[in-house]
């Protein structure tokens, strides 16, 4: 016989098992760990912000660490590990006063003899910081640097734990902008000294930025952590960062499509039009400070002729690369320096106004007078480019408009990103490289001091000449803005008229962003540090 109150029992338990199951549900939900994953365009070479040299790197340590200033969402200078500055009437001296709940990642205070540790440790010869000279502006920083005075005569000093004094050579109108880079990063001293070089590995690195190092896989994944001492922790709303280095864009944007990824930092250029089709909404390109060239080793014949650099640079057809090669996600680039610098005019570049026939006619000609083409030397070139679809497509189209404008032998070599520029920067034997840059600072002077003799890390070209260095120095010391900008005018027309490097493009930062990803901005310093996102499914 049936038993009400035995139904009416399992009732009451299914009813409270729900209820229970539910509720262990929603827990589960709310302390889900909260991770973003991101693709970051290549593998980092170095995790030391002072011996980093390219973007994949920065993107990783502005997470790790907080200089002094950093870029806001919006692309904007803030404040960071300091929470004010002021500037003497000179303009020469900047006091900075620490966050007094500005930590490290193991619970110390981060204090101004941080900094200062950070910035001589920089500028001593015995680092071999390729940036070092970068911030030359810094009081005795060049002597330092090139090993005529030592570390602790830089001018950087702990006025006390909280207040740090900068002095400058002289005015440096870009100076809290230079700040932002990921060379200023801070380093905790005892991790240094303990460590050495292997300061930098899971388990030792101490950070006092928004996440801490808590797993490396080279080739696969470098997974951060939130930092529970970081000053707006409670503002921070990722558990976990997993940055992926997706070389390989064609295979990224696979990921990303397939939901493996939240965003994806670049994508072949060829697929723009079927992206935003496919993507709706998903697909960024913004304007932002990068110009894509190549360098002409102009040191080796016959590339140490201005005549056949200047043939190599008229021969190529910038409008076919950026419509067709880059579909769009490029400009033109007849200069260095790239558009919407503040205050500058840049110098006229006659060769940009003539049709591209007449360019070519005009490289036939300078190349003839530099004896080579029919009949005459033949002209072989190698292009090294750092693997991507589209760097690929870019040296086969440029190959093929040397080889059919002036009759060259091209042949191409191709690696990854980080043998690439290690390559490069080494002094290794080369005829054509690509490289990009990208603006550490919205300055001319961040451009053009790629030509510098002095400048050792990214003078790929390795271009020598006493002229430009000098006019480029002048501009140094020059206090009146306006007549600053002119002498780097005149620069930029001297280091154009050589054409030790060949500007091809300025391109637009490519991202792919998933709408679960909230407080991703588009700006032109294209700086998207972690911290202000946050995953909404």
């Amino acid at each position: 016989m049936h038993d009400p109150r035995q139904a009416g029992l399992r009732t009451f338990l299914g009813t409270t098992l729900l209820a229970l199951l539910v509720s262990i549900g929603l827990c589960a939900a709310a302390t889900a760990e909260v991770v973003y994953r991101r693709g970051n365009a290549g593998e980092p070479k170095t995790l030391d912000q002072q011996l980093t040299t390219f973007d994949v790197e920065a993107n990783i340590l502005r997470d790790l660490y907080d200089g002094l200033v950093a870029y806001d969402a919006k692309g904007k200078v803030a404040p960071a590990a300091a929470e004010s500055w002021s500037l003497s009437k000179d303009g020469t001296v900047y006091t900075f006063t620490l966050r007094e709940n500005g930590k490290w990642s193991n619970g110390e205070p981060v204090k101004a003899s941080d900094f200062v540790f950070s910035f001589r440790r920089m500028l001593d010869p015995q680092t071999a910081a390729r940036y070092a000279s970068l911030y030359y502006p810094l009081k005795n920083a060049e002597k330092v640097n090139k090993g005529s005075l030592k570390p602790d005569e830089l001018g950087v000093r702990a006025v006390d734990d909280r207040r740090l004094e900068i002095t400058l050579e002289r005015q440096t109108p870009y100076f809290l902008e230079l700040l932002t880079h990921q060379t200023a990063l801070p380093l905790y001293p005892p991790n240094v000294e303990k460590f050495g070089k292997d300061f930098m590995r899971p388990g030792n690195l101490v950070s006092n930025g928004a996440f801490m190092l808590a797993e490396y896989v080279p080739g696969d994944r470098i997974k951060l952590v939130k930092n529970p001492y970081y000053y707006d922790a409670k503002d921070v709303k990722l558990d976990s960062v997993i940055f992926y280095p997706t070389e390989d864009s064609a295979a990224a944007v696979r990921r990303f499509m397939a939901g493996e990824l939240d965003t994806n930092y670049q994508f072949p250029v060829d697929q723009l039009a079927f992206l935003r089709e496919k993507l709706d909404g998903q697909v960024r390109t913004a304007p932002y400070l990068a110009i894509e060239y190549y360098a002409l080793n102009s040191q080796k014949p016959p590339f140490n002729d201005p005549r056949v650099r200047h043939a190599l640079s008229l021969a190529i057809d910038r409008d076919f690369l950026a419509n067709q090669i880059w579909g769009g996600a490029a400009v033109p680039a007849y200069r260095l320096t790239p558009p919407g610098l503040s205050n500058y005019t840049p110098p006229k570049i006659a060769d940009a106004e003539l049709s591209q026939l007449d360019r070519e006619d005009k490289a036939k000609e300078l190349l003839r007078q530099a004896g080579y083409g029919p009949g005459l030397k033949p002209l072989k070139i190698e292009i090294r480019y750092n693997t991507s679809d589209t760097n690929q497509k870019t040296a086969t189209a440029v190959a093929d408009m040397w080889k059919s404008v002036l009759g060259a032998d091209v042949t191409l070599l191709n690696s990854d990103i980080k043998s690439h520029y290690a390559y490069l920067q080494n002094k290794g034997d080369f005829d054509v490289a690509r490289a990009g840059w990208v603006g550490d600072y919205a300055d001319p002077q961040n451009f053009l001091f790629l030509g510098l003799s002095s400048n050792a890390v990214s003078n790929y070209s390795r271009y020598k000449n006493p002229a430009y260095d000098a006019t480029m120095k002048k501009s140094d010391e020059t206090l009146d803005p306006a007549a600053r900008m002119q002498l780097l005018q005149q620069a930029e027309g001297t280091i154009m008229q050589d054409e030790p490097v060949v500007p091809l493009l300025y391109r637009a930062s490519l991202h792919l962003v998933s709408p679960k990803v909230k407080g991703y901005e588009d700006n032109v310093q294209n700086v998207h540090r972690s911290r202000y996102i946050s995953i909404v499914p």
